[in-house]
């Protein structure tokens, strides 16, 4: 009978895990290195990892590993995969397995990425799959689904939307302000957009003061122009008067009975209301005397002008100035028909042109004078007035009854409506304003379709883009619509007879809307525009007697308020900085 005999077992009288070392043999190669390092909160995986591969493409780990070992050892991976890094992994790799022969002939089947051609453009591995420069993937074969590319233009694809040429360049340009910032100016305030989109005010009805001016009935052969029949857009010589709020004569007899805290017009009250939804910079200058207020416009700026584009993507931009660094580039550049000064001029043009043209000149139905005449038409005056009416309307701001808080708005209509009711009594009053195509191939055109082509059989999707890109402009003339109390806005679409040509326009449709529901459509809130008038009028009630201007900033969503001198944009400001123009082009 055979004999069996125990093995010897060497106990490890340190409580330690495994044999003790002072147990073995002299000549054991791995006597003073412990089998791997590893912490507490490291898993016990397997012994020996046979399927890891290290860096230069051998087994290794043939050692004792844990749960955190990773590529290269039991000491050199990338971490645990909780993010922490493994317990011992500074320490070099005592258990790698290194073959004596050469394997550098060897190497694995079928090892290579998949290989993405299109164009002649090649990409591989994770490039191909995530989409590189020049085109991207969706659901392509490397992610298991349809296989197929989408071109990006410009040769960058990006997530969320596709990027034109030199966009790069687009996006530095910035715009320079309305109104240059003296060093003597004094910000008191800088109010974000979207601290303004919060505020809320309901204002009731208006009280109206006083009616001034003469109407002329709207030609109703407009609302049937089509583009099949299209009609010419002419040049009418008529007057109309955009005079600002300190110079009406009947403000200042209004404002001499203390009729209300503020005075301004429907267009500038308009722009401030709608503050949030403008990109193009603007500035309101802010006289107060006593305890009122006066808002007014500058000669020539930008509430003087009409808008094009100004909420697109992809706006109309004016030709950089000339660097004066550089000594090549001393000429500037020669603005075109689409750049966004000279579409601003053409739609003006166009809206002051439909506006006199759209209106019946012979009666009947005969014109309706409103009870007092023009109150800017001076006797001299030989050049005839266009049709245009004007009513001084006051709002009460405010918010308790026995605050006495008023504003005083001259408002404008520009028709009325035969047939509609008493236009002396407010009913059936009418705005007239016009949408303009320049060229929908043009940059800064903002996707816009063919208006000859849609207008007819598509004209949501025309009244959409519109919608989009101008979005600052139709809520200022719906806006301005509502406070005159008119009851329809008529809106021209007009485009030019040539896009090359912005001298000849030809009218291609008219459409008749009511301003309260058009301002639902565009997510217009009246409450919001009072809430921001009421909110600049509480910061300037808190500021002396002097003259402030509200700039908004050319290039980011805040509006800023600046005390100014009393000689600010006044003649004698001008007369001071004239002898300095003409002394430095006496210099050079």
């Amino acid at each position: 009978m055979s004999s069996f005999s125990l093995p010897t077992i060497n106990d490890n009288p340190d409580g330690g895990w495994g044999p003790s070392f002072a147990n073995l043999p002299s000549q054991f190669k791995f006597k003073d290195i412990p089998y791997a390092p590893y912490s507490k909160s490291d898993k016990l995986g397997r012994f020996a990892d046979w399927n890891d591969i290290s860096g230069d493409g051998r087994q290794a780990n043939l050692g004792l590993t844990s749960g955190a070992t990773t590529r290269g050892g039991a000491t050199g991976g990338r971490g645990r995969r909780d993010g922490q890094p493994a317990f011992g992994s500074g320490t070099a790799s005592a258990f790698a397995y290194f073959h004596a022969e050469d394997e550098s002939s060897f190497s694995l089947v079928d090892s290579k990425a998949t290989t993405v051609r299109r164009g002649g453009a090649m990409m591989r591995g994770r490039s191909a799959a995530r989409g590189g420069a020049g085109f991207s993937t969706r659901g392509g074969a490397a992610r298991g689904g349809r296989g197929g590319f989408t071109s990006n233009r410009g040769g960058n694809a990006q997530r969320g939307g596709r990027r034109g040429w030199r966009d790069w360049e687009k996006n530095n340009r910035t715009r320079e302000a309305s109104v240059a910032i003296s060093p003597e100016w004094t910000m008191l305030e800088e109010i974000e957009f979207h601290r303004l989109a919060k505020l809320r005010l309901d204002v009731d009805d208006p009280e109206d003061l006083d009616t001034y001016g003469r109407l002329l009935p709207y030609d109703k052969s407009y609302d049937r122009v089509t583009t099949k029949t299209e009609k010419p857009l002419q040049l009418v010589d008529r007057i109309k008067y955009n005079t600002t709020t300190s110079d009406d004569p009947v403000m200042q007899e209004l404002a001499s009975k203390d009729t209300a805290t503020v005075y301004t017009t429907d267009v500038i009250l308009s722009g401030l209301m709608c503050a949030p939804r403008t990109i193009y910079p603007w500035d309101i200058v802010i006289v107060r005397e006593g305890n009122k207020l006066f808002f007014d416009k500058r000669d020539g700026g930008p509430f003087d002008t009409v808008t094009v584009n100004e909420n697109a993507a992809d706006p109309p931009q004016d030709p950089q100035p000339p660097n004066p660094n550089n000594p090549a580039d001393k000429a500037p550049e020669v603005p075109s028909i689409n750049s966004a000064t000279s579409l601003s001029l053409e739609a003006t043009y166009i809206n002051q042109n439909f506006g006199f043209q759209a209106v019946v000149e012979q009666p009947p139905p005969p014109p309706v004078d409103f009870n007092k005449p023009n109150p800017f038409y001076g006797p001299d005056e030989t050049e005839p007035l266009a049709s245009c009416g004007y009513r001084y309307r006051v709002f009460d701001l405010g918010i308790t009854e026995d605050e006495d808080l008023k504003i005083c708005v001259r408002t404008e209509v520009d028709a009325y409506n035969a047939g509609q009711g008493n236009p002396r009594e407010g009913q059936g009053l009418v705005t007239i304003r016009a949408l303009n195509e320049f060229d929908p191939r043009a940059p800064g055109a903002g996707g816009a379709p063919d208006w000859r082509t849609k207008l007819d059989s598509q004209r949501g999707a025309v009244v959409a883009t519109e919608m989009k890109n101008n979005s600052a402009k139709l809520a200022k003339w719906t806006v301005q619509s509502i406070l005159s109390g008119a009851d329809l806005m008529k809106i021209g679409y007009i485009s030019r007879a040539n896009p090359r040509d912005s001298t000849r326009h030809v009218i291609l449709s008219t459409q008749s809307v009511r301003p309260t529901d058009f301002a639902n459509q565009l997510n217009v809130s009246l409450a919001n525009g009072w809430g921001i008038v009421r909110t600049v009028t509480d910061i300037l009630m808190k500021q002396p007697e002097g003259k402030y201007v509200l700039v908004k900033d050319p290039n980011k969503s805040i509006i800023r308020l600046y005390a100014v001198p009393l000689t600010a944009f006044t003649a004698e400001d001008e007369d001071e900085e004239a002898p300095l123009e003409m002394e430095e082009s006496e210099e050079v």
